[in-house]
């Protein structure tokens, strides 16, 4: 091939696959067997491991002990490369910025948990901790995640509810409501992380790929209105029992306005104020953060000057105000997860596993790539998974990341986790020491923070009219997602909004866009006929292609679709024809019809114009003229009043370049109609197929007497070329084709 300007000449044989092998001899290439795949795949998950899949023994030596413990222990491989004088500073005040964050959202977020403020701070703390030498990313902040918090207190609710008797677990004995709770919760907790250990060893992160941006978009949006909904019962002071299930926000929106009479104005009021002023200054930091240093710390702000405000003028007393209370003091011995707990919860920890982890992955992943590292999805599993089971053990509960402090933690300069460490030293500041001052702190200020760091997830609704827009299945996707999620609670939602993801996958590749091509004038290439006003289509050809793979679920609908872009069933005018010939022999036999120059005459008038419907086996068969002295011509009037449909193409090309694979049963299928066309006397060919897909339809038995693998063709432009040699066409294609594809070597071409 030569440049020559903005044009390229290529002059070559014209080739069909016969011809083009015996040209280019291709490598044989030893391919893995199942065995060596998962011997790799074993090797993968255990690297440290001395048994090999089918060995009996290994070695294992310096260099792959060292990979391993570099994979297992990221630390080791950013730590040694840490820049001091360029990182450490930014990494000291992210870490402080986001400590203070932490501590907020640790107590906001755990009454999203149903569990006393105090025990946020563990989720804050521990998980962080555990990540710091586990976890891949180096700007994700590790901590309460208001949907996993939600999904917890789901749980809780459910094992021990505020106004009835707990659930009939062993273990409960003895404990106050308080203690129930947080058993329940670390006890869930515990399996989550389970779970997601379980998959990190089994080399399952890929699973994140089922979860696309639009179901995520969708069920968070849902979670957001679950947050918001559950958070009004602290914002306006009202006093309810939380409820769990299906059709649960309904049920707390009509507490909510059953009670709305009893709205604490104290409780109203210092909401509304933190809500407008949080906003307000939120505002000013997302417009001017290219001129602030840092972000103002607005919820810190907001957060001390509510609890003195509370203190100096005793909300609690004087307006009934429901405060944080007492707070944990320092940390409570490691303890056990209840095993009753795990079996009554285990449904649920799966989806809060696969949310955790699909949500910290993809806020990872953004960060890595703004920053050029890798993250790797399976380690990140471990982490998170060992973060939970040991975070569970000092009563936290579920863990993973929060959009807004893993973006305050980057932008205020962190480049490691040396800032997460960080972080986590100031919850263990307030834990140990100064926890006691957020004490008066009114829970309705939680509850404000909370629904005010809900204002992006919120906006997610503004991708409702680009998505009907641009692509209705995932508008679709998104709504289903968001209502079942709704209505139904998030884990049923998530789960239905993965069943409605994978219908439209099935949808699209059952149902595909199917059509018919013709010729550019004047190139060598085609496109859809109806897309394109200068075309060009040779008489008697038919471009016909379908973009999916072909298998069992959409093989009668590509026969359906090629029957309708011919113009014809090739099975009815195959039985037609071959009914008529039976006719025809009888006629011959009875004196009926005679053989003059124009073709069959009829001797006398025939009274019978019925065909024989005696027998119906054999019509399917190819066409057999013995015992009919001469050819017969189908596109001419037959005698005896026999009707055939007519055949208007000769030739009939299937462009396969975007099939990726075929399954048996659409082997069957497709061998059967390119019989059937073949038998009419229309000539098949297959263009553009996959090497891959040759070599199954050769171990298959694909090929035989009828069916040649001289029909398949490497490109349409060779079988078109083909085609105009065999059937001349003195059409635009061969005036203006301007010779993209020279024929120097006619020979070469197989017939």
């Amino acid at each position: 091939m030569q440049p020559f300007g903005r044009h390229y000449v290529v002059v070559r044989p014209l080739f069909s696959e016969d011809s083009f092998a015996e040209q280019h001899e291709r490598i044989n290439r030893n391919r893995k067997t199942l065995r060596h795949h998962l011997k790799d795949y074993f090797t993968l998950c255990f690297p440290y491991s001395k048994l090999c899949l089918y060995c009996l023994h290994c070695s294992c030596d310096t260099n792959r002990a060292k990979n391993a413990a570099l994979s297992l222990l990221p630390i080791i491989g950013w730590m040694k490369n840490y820049n001091i004088k360029e990182w450490l500073l930014g990494d000291i005040v992210s870490g402080i910025s986001t400590g203070l964050v932490a501590v907020l959202q640790g107590l906001a977020f755990s009454l999203l948990a149903s569990l006393p403020p105090g025990y946020g701070l563990y989720t804050a703390f521990f998980p962080a901790i555990i990540y710091f030498f586990l976890g891949t990313s180096r700007h994700l902040s590790v901590g309460a995640f208001p949907i996993l918090s939600l999904m917890v207190g789901a749980v809780v609710t459910r094992l021990v509810p505020d106004d009835g008797p707990p659930a009939n677990i062993t273990g409960f004995e003895g404990l106050s409501m308080e203690q129930q709770r947080v058993l329940v919760a670390s006890s869930v907790t515990f399996v989550m992380g389970a779970f997601q250990l379980i998959m990190g060893l089994l080399q399952v992160g890929f699973i994140v790929m089922y979860l696309s941006e639009t179901l995520v978009s969708g069920f968070t949006t849902a979670a957001a209105v679950h947050i918001l909904v559950s958070q009004l019962r602290f914002v306006l002071g009202l006093d309810f029992p939380g409820i769990n299930g299906p059709l649960a926000i309904v049920y707390t929106l009509e507490n909510v306005f059953n009670e709305i009479t009893n709205t604490n104005v104290a409780d109203l009021v210092t909401s509304i104020v933190i809500m407008a002023l949080v906003l307000i200054v939120k505002e000013i930091n997302d417009r001017f953060k290219s001129k602030l240093p840092v972000p103002i710390p607005i919820e810190v702000i907001m957060t001390v000057i509510a609890c003195g405000v509370s203190y100096a003028f005793n909300f609690e007393k004087r307006f009934n105000v429901v405060v944080v209370g007492e707070m944990v003091d320092g940390y409570e011995p490691p303890t056990a997860p209840n095993l009753e707990v795990i079996k009554e919860s285990a449904v649920e920890a799966f989806p809060m596993a696969i949310v955790g982890f699909a949500v910290a992955f993809s806020v990872a992943k953004v960060y890595s790539v703004k920053h050029d590292y890798t993250i790797d999805g399976n380690q990140e599993l471990l982490a998170f998974g060992v973060s939970n089971m040991i975070g569970a053990s000092f009563r936290s509960f579920a863990a993973s990341t929060a959009l807004s402090r893993t973006a305050i933690q980057e932008s205020t300069g962190g480049k490691t986790q040396i800032a997460g460490i960080l972080s986590a030293m100031m919850v263990l500041i307030v834990i140990v020491a100064v926890g006691f001052l957020l004490e008066p702190l009114p829970r309705s200020v939680l509850g404000a923070l909370v629904i005010v760091n809900l204002k992006g997830m919120l906006m997610q609704f503004r991708e409702l009219p680009f998505l009907w827009k641009n692509d209705r299945t995932d508008f679709v996707t998104w709504v289903v997602t968001f209502v079942a999620s709704l209505f139904l609670g998030l884990d049923l939602g998530l789960a239905v909004g993965l069943g409605a993801e994978l219908f439209t996958v099935v949808c699209r590749t059952q149902f595909p866009r199917c059509s018919l091509l013709a010729n550019i004038t004047g190139t060598d290439i085609y496109r859809d006929r109806k897309d394109y006003s200068s075309i060009y289509e040779p008489d008697g050809v038919k471009i016909f292609k379908i973009p999916s793979p072909i298998f069992f679920a959409n093989i009668d609908f590509f026969r359906d679709k090629l029957v309708q872009a011919v113009g014809f069933s090739p099975l009815k005018v195959l039985k037609k024809r071959n009914k008529a010939l039976r006719k025809i022999r009888k006629m011959l036999r009875n004196g009926e019809l005679e053989v003059s120059d124009r073709g069959l005459k009829m001797r006398e008038p025939s009274t019978d114009t019925s065909e024989d419907n005696n027998s119906i086996e054999g019509l399917d068969q190819p066409i057999d003229f013995s015992g009919i002295p001469i050819q017969v011509n189908w596109n001419t009037e037959l005698p005896a009043n026999i009707s055939v449909p007519p055949v208007n193409i000769h030739s009939l090309v299937l462009d396969f370049s975007a099939v990726s694979f075929l399954d048996i049963s659409a082997l069957k299928g497709l061998k059967a109609t390119l019989k059937e066309f073949l038998r009419i006397e229309v000539d098949v060919y297959i263009v553009s197929c996959d090497v891959y897909i040759m070599e199954k339809l050769h171990q298959c038995s694909f090929f035989d007497d009828e069916i040649k693998t001289s029909i398949f063709y490497p490109t349409l432009h060779d079988a078109m070329l083909h085609i105009l040699e065999t059937h001349p066409d003195h059409g635009e294609l061969e005036k203006d084709i301007d010779l993209n594809y020279e024929v120097i070597q006619r020979d070469s071409i197989t017939e």
